[in-house]
Order: structure tokens, then sequence, then C-alpha cells
């Protein structure tokens, strides 16, 4: 397996063991990263940056803890990123829209989790603004590049939390998820991204896009990493009415991964995607996995649902007495998806929510012949420019392979999975049913460790 150094990089066995043997602190970690991102070429990455005195304060205390006590942090010392939708105490939440910016008093459950952990804010990252959007494009505070190529975009609505990790400003970030924004950002910057079962990791703090689909998502350089901070993060929070605890579950010992019929499969012209996910099928099969064609018809019909039905009117209610009041406050393209969302009737969300049964009565047994669902994280990848001049269409070519999922309750895990001939990434997404995180860690570590690529853009790759 090609390796670098482990202690130069910011994985979280790298940090882990440079801080258990002495020959690293977490203060000389901070000040390398806040060297990296004053040198970093895209500002745009960040909303809020915390002013590093007061996060080498923070470092100050985890360095006079004992051994004993720093080793009882499961993050000690590991800095992170969260989604300017998640609430920090302190730390305007802007939503990328700096009219509705407020500043909470209590950070978000998840985020006091990772604290208690040991793990290091380092601040707020730049997002589709209002979360709605898979490009990383639609933000006053400007469009997030892609590490690779800044002519490209780098995904979104996550779009900051992906590219912190994946050039190595962070070890990890949160970011959020309702129609793939915890997925598309991974595949554009060669870094894993988590989506966990609908309220495994609470939404307390988190300003709701869809609330009833919403979930907290985990970006990270490898799927271990993304697995430990999960079980951090993850349990029941009376705090939020959505909010799961992990029933158990008995993990699948064969990988049948379903694939869908040829014509089914859309890279929109992009013949590289199409050569990547032919790559990534042909490792599953290397690892023990056997292929299993469905038809994604009913998949598609869903994902249909998400954007051309009623639910686009929950957006509509998690804003509405702001949108109503100031409507010129929002980005065009986003005032125009929130307008369509008000013509929407309470029977049109009946005659949605019936429909989405009929398909998950025909989506089931799919899970009787198989394992995961393999898919293109996206079918193609495009310019900031491209976006920018056709952003509906084009956002929507987007969540092909991702809309569907929060409305049928699956967990993903989104790996890297190579690079075009012009150095862009893509990416594999695995699905599978509700909590069942582990069984797409095992697969997921598995297929990274056989893939052997860098991690993020930092040119380091997996420890051994």
């Amino acid at each position: 397996m090609k390796q670098t150094t482990n202690r130069q990089s910011l994985n979280l066995t790298a940090l882990g063991t440079a801080y258990a043997d002495g020959s690293l602190r977490p203060n000389q970690t901070l000040e390398t990263l806040y060297s990296r991102i004053a040198a970093y070429p895209d500002p745009n990455v960040w909303i809020s940056l915390l002013h590093e005195e007061s996060v080498t304060e923070q470092a100050r205390r985890l360095e006079a803890l004992s051994p004993k006590e720093a080793a009882a942090l499961p993050l000690y010392g590991i800095p992170f990123a969260v989604k300017d939708n998640i609430d920090v105490a302190g730390i305007p939440t802007t939503v990328a829209c700096p009219d509705f910016a407020y500043i909470p008093e209590k950070s978000a459950t998840v985020v006091e989790r990772l604290q208690a952990a040991g793990a290091l804010l380092i601040g707020k990252t730049n997002l589709d603004q209002f979360a709605t959007g898979l490009v990383g494009v639609r933000s006053p505070y400007g469009p997030v590049s892609n590490p690779f190529d800044p002519a490209y975009i780098s995904g979104g609505s996550s779009s900051g939390s992906a590219v912190a990790v994946s050039a190595g400003l962070v070890s990890f970030a949160l970011g959020t998820d309702t129609a793939g924004s915890g997925r598309v950002p991974a595949g554009y910057t060669n870094t894993v991204g988590l989506k966990p079962t609908r309220g495994l990791i609470s939404a307390a703090g988190v300003f709701p896009a869809c609330r009833t689909l919403d979930c907290v998502s985990i970006f990270a350089l490898t799927v271990d990493d993304a697995a430990r901070v999960l079980q951090i993060c993850e349990g029941d929070d009376p705090a939020d009415a959505y909010s799961r605890a992990r029933p158990p579950v008995t993990q699948a010992d064969s990988l049948r991964y379903g694939v869908p019929k040829p014509d089914q499969l859309e890279f929109f012209g992009n013949g590289e995607y199409a050569r990547l996910y032919a790559e990534g099928l042909a490792l599953l099969e290397k690892l023990g996995g056997t292929r299993v064609e469905i038809d994604f018809a009913p998949l598609t019909a869903v994902a249909n649902l998400l954007y051309e039905g009623p639910w686009v009117a929950e957006r509509y209610a998690a804003v509405k007495d702001f949108f109503d009041a100031q409507p010129d406050a929002f980005l065009p393209v986003i005032r125009a998806i929130l307008e369509k969302a008000k013509s929407y009737s309470a029977a049109d969300a009946f005659s949605a929510q019936y429909r989405l049964e009929e398909l998950r009565q025909e989506v089931t047994p799919l899970w009787e012949s198989i394992d995961i669902l393999a898919l293109p994280t996206a079918g193609t990848i495009y310019t900031i420019a491209e976006v920018q001049a056709e952003p509906l269409a084009l956002n929507s070519n987007l969540g092909r392979y991702t809309n569907f999922t929060n409305l049928l309750d699956m967990s993903a895990l989104a790996l890297p999975n190579g690079f075009q001939a012009n150095g862009l990434p893509g990416g594999l997404t695995l699905l599978a049913p509700a909590f069942a995180e582990e069984r797409l860690r095992t697969i997921g570590r598995a297929f990274q460790q056989l893939r052997e690529l860098p991690l993020g853009a930092t040119g380091y790759y997996l420890p051994t």
C-alpha cells in the first residue's frame, strides 16, 4: 500500500499516534493548520473562522491533562469544522444568508458531544444558502471552488465542509444531508462522506432544510475516521423529536451489490465518470461481491418527488416568516424555489405521501436480493460557470443518484473512486437500509484500502 509519513497527515490515526507518543502537541497542530488556512487560495471555504488564540487556549487545557485523562478523550486534539447551519454558542449561524443570521446561546447537541470528546472546533463553513442545492455556488459568501481545479464546483450544499477536509485544513467536518449534500461534495473532493440513518445523529441546534428528512453528515479522510466520529455523535436526544437510538442489527455476511440496468445509468455525456463507476464495481467484485441488476425506475420516481413534489414546501415552512417579510434577502435561485413551494396545498402533501408509500412497497423487496446498492455518487461534474448559467437543470442532474435516499430512510457512504484524465475526482456511493452503517463501514474500509488513493487533496495516503 502506498504510504507517506503518517504524522504529517490529519487522519485520526496519524494524529492520535503522534499525540500519544509525545512527538506532537495539539497546539503545534493548530499552528500548522492556521498557516495552511491563511495560505489556502480560496477563502470562500469559511464563513466564520474562530480566532487562533481562542482555539489555542482550548488546546492548552487539553495539554494540561494527565496522560490518563487525555487517553479517555477519543478525539483528543482533533481539529474539526461544522457547516454554518449548525449552531455553535456565541458564533453567528448564517445559513449563508447574512440578513437571517442569529447568535445561538447553546451549541448543537452534536457539537457539544464532539467537544466533550476532546475535538477542537476551527470554524464554520460555507454552504448553498439555506442548504438548498447540490452545487456549492449558491452563497452570498462566494462559490467554494474544487480543490483539484478552481474552475469546477465542489458540490453542495456542504461545500465548505468537504473542501476543508480535502485540503487538509481540518481532520473531519460536519455537513448536513437532505438530498445528497453529505455525499455529492465528498465525491467531488476525494473525501469520505457518511450519511447516517435519519435521526441517528441529533439535529437539535441544526437549522432545518426539510426537518423530516435532514441528517447531520460526516466528511473525513478515511472510512474509519468517519465511523469513529459517528460513534461519538450518535445517540438518542430528548431535544430532537426526530432522533432515534440504534436498534440491534445483524450484519449480512454476503456482498450482493445492486446496480441499475445499463439503460438506466446516466452520466450526462461524461465517459470518464462511466469508466470510474465500472472500475469501482470491478473492485467490489474483487472483494468477493456479486453483481445484481435491479430496476432503478422506482428509485428515480422517489427522487423526483423530492423537488417536483410538495416536500419542497417543507423548505418554505422552515423560513416562512422570514421569507414572507424579506424575500429579497434570498438569492434569486433560492427565492424561485421557495416561491414555487408556496403553491402546494395540504392535499398535495397527502397525495405525495401516498405515492411515496406505493413506491416504498416496490423498493423494499430489493433488499431480499441485495445487501447494498452501489451507485455513482454523481453522474458528472460541472464548472462553476456552467452551473451559474443553468442553475436549476444542472443541480437536478447531480441529485439523480442521491435524492431518494432520505425519503426511503437509507444509510449511505460516499467513497473516493479515482480520477478523471483531467485530475478531477469521482465517487462511488454504497447505500443500505436504515441502521446498516457497520455494514457500509466494513465494505467501504476494504474498498478504500484496495483503491489506494491519496487522502483528499493532501497527497497523503492511508496509514497502515
